[in-house]
């Protein structure tokens, strides 16, 4: 059987980082916390923790911590059907609850069903941005209980919940238009204009000219890990970019953002994939999930 005390005491070093804080939260001393972790990985036969700074799980130690996320949600579901309400009074007793979303998803819509869903749980929230093509891996490989990603088939043991699509504008300055386009959109300019790109899994650039032009084109980009940097950096005329309609609409209408090509947008369809274990315990977050997409994103088409 699990020894529970030192599994929460790996959850504890992997969440802030340190034995000396997981001491701390754990009102233990840290050679305890230390003895804890070892014994179990001793008794496990895996190494659970990579010391360090910060410490941070192995991919066993991940699985471990989901395993205790799990436990957690479940105590806590099951304290509610008591008559007599039970506190800890610790704060590492709450749950935190990993979950992934792409960056634009976070800056758009993302963070007002998280803001919701706080309002009904006490539970924690740790956010992992990856681009939306790539956050299903967090949840094969273990690392989060549910996830925003453009998979539109279920990942092995999740549930695959459509929520819309996330509208995306070709957008650049009237000057940097002038500069680079005075001839169209056409795949010899943008072979020369300077784009933007998110980082190196980014293909919206990619995707939207194959759309509109119907071939690939080689780009030369500006590296720009920041969906707020996107919109500063086409106000600037540093180049062009994908953003999303909530980030431009006011700058397209006052003027200060062109659509490369009117009336050419990129919808990109969004899921909810959630692990099928957590599925009942996090169904609050699901609802707010499904209300925020609903307010914030384009109808999916079938």
């Amino acid at each position: 059987m699990l020894d529970y005390p030192a599994a929460h005491a790996v959850v504890m070093v992997v969440r802030t980082g340190s034995f000396e804080k997981a001491a701390n939260a754990l009102n233990v001393t840290p050679s305890a916390v230390s003895q804890r972790v070892r014994q179990l990985e001793e008794r496990l036969g895996a190494v659970l923790v990579v010391r360090g700074s910060p410490c941070v799980a192995t991919e066993t130690g991940e699985w471990l911590c989901r395993h205790m996320e799990h436990v957690g949600m479940l105590e806590s579901a099951l304290m509610q059907r008591f008559p007599l309400p039970v506190n800890s009074g610790s704060s590492s007793a709450r749950v935190t609850i990993n979950v992934a979303a792409n960056a634009d998803s976070l800056e758009t819509w993302f963070l007002n069903a998280l803001a919701d869903f706080s309002t009904v749980s006490d539970h924690l929230l740790d956010i992992a941005v990856d681009d939306q093509e790539h956050t299903a891996e967090w949840l094969k490989r273990g690392r989060v209980l549910a996830a925003v990603t453009s998979l539109d088939r279920p990942v092995q043991g999740c549930r695959c919940i459509p929520l819309g699509a996330l509208h995306y504008c070709a957008t650049a300055s009237p000057a940097f238009m002038e500069r680079y386009f005075r001839e169209g959109v056409t795949p010899e300019t943008l072979a020369h204009a300077p784009a933007l790109a998110f980082n190196r899994k980014d293909n919206l650039q990619a995707q939207w000219i194959r759309q509109v032009l119907g071939q690939d084109v080689i780009l030369h980009n500006h590296w720009l890990p920041s969906t707020h940097g996107f919109v500063t950096a086409s106000l600037l005329g540093l180049g062009w970019g994908m953003n999303p309609i909530q980030l431009v609409r006011d700058h397209l209408a006052a003027g200060r953002l062109v659509e490369m090509l009117p009336d050419s947008p990129l919808l990109v369809p969004l899921f909810w994939q959630v692990s099928r274990l957590a599925d009942d315990s996090i169904a609050p977050l699901t609802l707010a999930i499904i209300r925020a997409a609903k307010a914030n994103l384009r109808p999916r088409q079938i």
